[in-house]
């Protein structure tokens, strides 16, 4: 459904029920309410195809499996592609006062953090379980969440997504990296191509850049919408 200028006034109303604590914060609103604009049609998560509503999951119903987080594992969050540590923990900002230093005393983090592009709904227990880890291949694919599959090795500190969100995270990456001046690894680079080019661009990813340009202002050009570089 094509996002008009009176549907997105409309939503903008309809998403006060997401007022929290958090609501404080006015730049966590603004962000909280345009991903939900985003997703208004969509209202699954990214990784395990969970509905969610008034950021409650049913997740008997999408086959997740609760590894230990009751509470998380019934809740939508919002959750960075490429984490908040990867975002910021270079800058100045972080090693005085880590995530919260940031984002009080610097914009540049702060257009990093909100940016829609890299904000995807997910169950609240993985994200917590992701943590910081980088995404890559596991072997064993030891799958502890049910129908979802994602896995984590917290002992070697990575996770690894389902295959059809591996160029989706890929493309997310590229972008961030583009537009910010974000440093890749070599190794992480190569399998972030690989990923890109074993799972192209799909319908909903199209769709879902097309809204983050109308509210952003600016696509994704590893998506589509222009052309990278420019």
């Amino acid at each position: 459904m094509p996002l008009t200028p009176r549907l997105i006034s409309a939503l903008l109303a309809l998403s006060s029920w997401l007022a929290t604590a958090d609501d404080s914060v006015p730049w966590y609103t603004a962000m909280k309410r345009d991903a939900t604009i985003v997703h208004a049609f969509d209202t699954r998560t990214f990784y395990c195809g969970c509905r969610f509503f008034d950021r409650r999951i049913n997740a008997a119903a999408c086959g997740y499996e609760i590894r230990k987080q009751p509470e998380r594992g019934r809740r939508m969050e919002w959750e960075h592609v490429m984490p908040a540590w990867q975002l910021g923990h270079q800058r100045a900002c972080w090693r005085d006062g880590k995530r919260k230093g940031c984002e009080r005393n610097d914009p540049e983090y702060l257009r990093m953090a909100t940016d829609l592009h890299n904000l995807v709904p997910s169950v609240g227990e993985l994200n917590g379980d992701r943590s910081n880890f980088p995404f890559g291949n596991i072997r064993g694919e030891r799958r502890v969440y049910g129908a979802c599959d994602f896995e984590v090795d917290f002992k070697a500190r990575k996770a690894e997504p389902p295959a059809h969100r591996q160029g989706d995270i890929a493309r997310i990456y590229f972008y961030m990296r583009d537009r910010y001046g974000l440093l890749l690894g070599r190794s992480q680079t190569y399998l972030l191509t690989q990923w890109a080019a074993q799972d192209p661009v799909d319908q909903w990813e199209r769709v879902r850049n097309q809204r983050i340009a109308r509210i952003q202002g600016n696509a994704n050009c590893y998506v589509g919408g222009c052309i990278p570089g420019n």
